[in-house]
C-alpha cells in the first residue's frame, strides 16, 4: 500500500504526541487503548532510528502495521515533526495527519494569540471536555506542569505554566554544591530529618501543595461552582502525575492515557470515510 491515509472510520490508529523530553506512542481505537509507551526526544536522530523504535514498540506488543488504519501526530517540537512524519510512513505506510492549522478540534480557544497555544494543551483540553464533561481543569506534569481550564460552554479560557518537576530538581542540584541528585520517590514525612529527605519533601509534596493551591485560586476566579454554576472536573496525566497526584487534596481523576484519547477524537473529527 502507498503512504495515504487510510481513510477508514473504524480501526485501531497509531497516536504520537512528542514533547520536549518523551515522545508518548500508543495505538487506540473506538473500544480502548492497546498501550502506551514512551521514548525519548532526541533531536540527534535519523528519520530510521524513530521508525526502528515505534517498529520495536509494536512487535513488543504484537501489533501488525497493518492493523494500523490511521495515525496522527501533535509536537511542540517544530523541528522533529518532519523526522517523525517520515518514521511513521516507513514503519506503517500511511501519512499521518499533523495537529496543527487547519486541523478541526472542536474546541473554541478563547485566547490572546490562539495559534501560539500548544497543541498538547488543545489536545488534553479536547479529550478532558469529551470523555469527562466540563467545566473541566485539567493538570499535565511532564517537562513543564500546564494547566489548562475549559469553562461549562466547553471553551479554552486559559490556564498556567510552571516549571516542570525534573527542571526544577536539575536546576537545584545543578546550581548548588553541596545537594544530591536524588529520586522521585515519595518522602514518609513533611518535615525532612536529612538532606535527601528534604528535598523529596519540597520537590513531592510542595509541587502537590502548589497544585492544590493552583486549583482553588482557578476555582475561585472562574466562579466554578458558585451562584448556580457547575462544578469542575479536574483531570491530571503526564508521565509524573501518577507521583505527584496522590498527594494532592482535591479530588482529581488521573488518566494517564488522555493525550492519546485526545488525539483520536481529533482524528475522527477529521478524518472521510472510506
Amino acid at each position: 500500500m502507498s503512504n495515504k491515509l487510510r481513510k477508514n472510520c473504524k480501526g485501531m490508529i497509531l497516536a504520537i504526541d512528542m514533547g520536549n523530553t518523551n515522545i508518548v506512542i500508543g495505538c487506540i481505537d473506538d473500544e480502548k487503548v492497546y498501550f502506551e509507551e514512551r521514548l525519548s526526544t532526541d533531536h540527534s536522530k535519523t528519520e530510521l532510528e524513530y521508525a526502528m523504535g515505534f517498529k520495536t514498540i509494536l512487535e513488543i506488543h504484537n501489533i501488525d502495521p497493518m492493523q494500523i488504519k490511521g495515525a496522527i501526530i501533535s509536537s511542540v517540537v517544530p523541528q522533529l515533526v518532519d523526522a517523525i512524519k517520515v518514521a511513521v510512513e516507513k514503519v506503517a505506510k500511511i501519512t499521518p495527519m499533523i495537529v496543527g492549522p487547519g486541523v478541526k478540534t472542536g474546541l473554541n480557544i478563547l485566547m490572546d494569540q490562539p495559534k501560539q497555544v500548544g497543541s498538547d494543551l488543545i489536545v488534553d483540553a479536547v479529550a478532558a471536555l469529551n470523555v469527562y464533561g466540563y467545566p473541566a481543569v485539567v493538570i499535565d506534569i511532564g517537562t513543564a506542569t500546564t494547566i489548562s481550564v475549559v469553562d461549562e460552554k466547553g471553551d479554552y479560557i486559559g490556564g498556567a505554566i510552571l516549571p516542570g518537576i525534573k527542571v526544577s530538581l536539575d536546576s537545584l542540584v545543578s546550581r548548588t554544591a553541596q545537594l544530591p541528585r536524588i529520586g522521585l520517590d515519595v518522602p514518609k514525612h513533611v518535615i525532612g530529618k536529612n538532606t535527601v529527605d528534604c528535598m523529596k519533601s519540597g520537590i513531592i509534596l510542595g509541587n502537590a501543595s502548589c497544585i492544590d493551591g493552583m486549583i482553588d485560586k482557578i476555582i475561585e476566579e472562574a466562579g466554578f461552582g458558585k451562584n448556580g454554576r457547575p462544578e469542575a472536573r479536574i483531570i491530571a496525566t503526564g508521565g509524573l502525575s501518577g507521583v505527584i497526584i496522590p498527594k494532592c487534596r482535591h479530588d482529581i481523576i488521573q488518566d494517564n492515557a488522555l493525550l492519546l484519547k485526545g488525539l483520536k477524537i481529533i482524528y475522527d473529527k477529521n478524518i472521510t470515510c472510506a
